[in-house]
């Protein structure tokens, strides 16, 4: 089971998630918060996995807010959904502490996702978040631009031919069906090989996985 918590000022989106967690047999919801006071009084002694807040626009006492919940409840892993698509923003959104990162373009089969990934000890952010996290990598191999340090291993030696033939179809965007099409195997088995590509390298999120294939010269942009 995992346990979630809920924190949104508007209580018609606050029961709206609500609703949609409870259809899921293996998440339940354990508090509803729309007033920030009283998150971190709620949250004591309880068991939560994932919580989910809620902002539109990210200021810096939301961003305060998320350090002080990481500090607080260091086990508890944080989901925010935002407006905000601003490349700072986001930046400082997952550098204060967030595991995920939902925009409101974001299908709301997403959330559902996002919660198994994030409770599997893997990062979880959108099409258009993943997008912007990218292009600020992308920006940082320029000539001028300033060495980047990760904390991974670069080295793809460990990849089988297989997984490197994979890993390059989804960097050009095919998604788990159009791949399994093309090498005439199941989408399970490419999910698989994807998962154990992560495990392997030590990634937490598809960003991570990206910019190793970039590095490592698997995909081209």
């Amino acid at each position: 089971m995992i346990y979630t918590g809920i924190f949104n000022k508007h209580k018609l989106l606050l029961q709206s998630i609500e609703n949609y967690l409870s259809t899921s047999d293996e998440i339940k919801n354990v508090i509803s918060v729309t007033d920030k006071e009283n998150l971190i009084e709620k949250m004591q002694g309880r068991t939560i996995n994932v919580l989910i807040v809620n902002f539109f626009e990210i200021s810096h006492n939301d961003l305060d807010l998320i350090i002080s919940l990481r500090m607080k409840f260091p086990k508890t892993a944080i989901l925010v959904m935002a407006e905000s698509q601003r490349e700072d923003i986001v930046v400082k959104t997952i550098k204060a502490g967030a595991k995920g990162f939902l925009t409101f373009d974001s299908e709301i089969s997403d959330l559902i996702q996002a919660i198994y990934t994030i409770r599997g000890g893997h990062d979880f952010y959108s099409e258009s978040i993943t997008h912007i996290l990218l292009q600020k990598y992308i920006n940082t191999m320029s000539p001028n631009a300033s060495a980047e340090d990760d904390d991974y291993d670069d080295s793809s030696a460990s990849l089988s031919s297989r997984q490197i033939e994979i890993l390059k179809l989804w960097g050009d965007g095919l998604t788990n069906q159009e791949i399994a099409d093309r090498l005439f195997i199941s989408v399970r088995t490419v999910e698989t090989h994807k998962n154990h590509i992560m495990q392997k390298l030590n990634l937490k999120s598809s960003v991570d996985l990206m910019k190793f294939a970039i590095r490592n010269n698997i995909i081209t942009i």
